[in-house]
């Protein structure tokens, strides 16, 4: 069989991809990784739910990817059923030229050998295994061409993505602001340090605090001259005591 896909990518990058088994493996459309292949394992490992001609099968296997000595990639592979006992094998040739418009051609060749459902599957719609074929061959083709996440460059540690440098903070000086006066510099000396709940809730100071309540002339009028008159009985006691002592 044979297949090309048109990228809008420069070739270097997508040689840059195809030496990566990482971004190999991203590349391939719906593939859920091992997490621990083992050391016999291909580079490239995993889970692969497939659809074709009304069958959907999930196989277990991996790829490998290395280049030859004509500038192309030699694609070798096998998976087997991961409910079942039908198997697959595959050896393409994946070639890449620069195109006219600015990106590249991406072109597959080869052949591949298979049994148990997915040969059920060509026995009853060729067309659509095909179909289903050419169309993971594309994605695979685009997902080569996606940018690497660890290519995006980092913003440093305290710095938004949005803006190129940090953001200065306000001046903690309350006189340094034009236009502030005595007691607005005391009110924001007084918040200093203060959380912002404490901040919202606290009640206004200087020319905008509330005017207190006039005292009534009540109970704190009769405390006010309890005082004086609670002084004068003791003078009183202690001179009345002093006499009596004289005429003893």
């Amino acid at each position: 069989m044979e297949h090309e896909v048109f990228v809008p990518v420069p070739e270097e990058p997508l040689r840059e991809a195809l030496a990566d088994p990482e971004r190999v493996a991203r590349a391939v459309p719906g593939l859920q990784r091992d997490a621990d292949p083992g050391p016999d394992a291909l580079p490239v490992t995993g889970r692969l739910k497939v659809r074709a001609g009304g069958h959907t099968i999930t196989y277990r296997g991996g790829l490998r990817i290395a280049a030859r000595g004509d500038g192309g990639y030699a694609v070798t592979g096998e998976a087997h059923e991961a409910r079942g006992s039908g198997a697959v094998t595959f050896s393409l040739v994946l070639r890449l030229a620069a195109a006219a418009e600015g990106g590249t051609q991406v072109s597959f060749s080869g052949t591949a050998s298979a049994d148990g459902r997915v040969a059920e599957a060509v026995k009853n719609s060729p067309q659509a295994v095909e179909s289903a074929v050419r169309r993971l061959l594309a994605r695979f083709a685009e997902g080569l061409a996606a940018p690497a996440a660890d290519d995006e460059p980092s913003a440093p540690a305290g710095v938004s993505r949005v803006f190129d440098a940090e953001v200065p903070p306000p001046s903690l000086e309350p006189l340094a602001e034009v236009g502030v006066g005595p007691e607005a510099a005391h009110a924001r000396r007084t918040m200093i340090g203060r959380s912002a709940e404490e901040v919202d809730h606290a009640p206004p100071r200087g020319r905008y605090a509330p005017v207190p309540a006039p005292e009534t002339l009540g109970g704190g009028a009769a405390l006010r001259w309890a005082a004086p008159a609670a002084a004068v009985l003791v003078a009183s006691a202690i001179v009345v005591t002093r006499a009596l002592r004289k005429r003893r």
